[in-house]
């Protein structure tokens, strides 16, 4: 899941970036806006777009490609 915010550049370049990849797995890609969830917009705040894959972080701002895949390697 990607936590968004509207009117965000990089937000849109993370998921630009990530939707082919997701899609090549066949992986639905949700995107979510962190100011529609509370919980979300304090924990997340300005750090935004975050991917979050299984409730881990796995990266902020900028699409971290090899700390993705290491984390889906490690999935059970």
């Amino acid at each position: 899941m990607v936590w968004s915010r509207e009117g965000c550049g990089l937000c849109d370049e993370l998921v630009e970036e990530l939707a082919p990849w997701a899609a090549a797995r066949g992986w639905a890609l949700e995107v979510r806006d962190v100011d529609d969830d509370p919980e979300a917009r304090r924990r997340f705040g300005l750090k935004i777009p975050v991917l979050v894959l299984d409730g881990t972080v796995v990266c902020h701002g900028r699409l971290d490609l090899p700390e993705l895949e290491r984390l889906v390697r490690g999935r059970p």
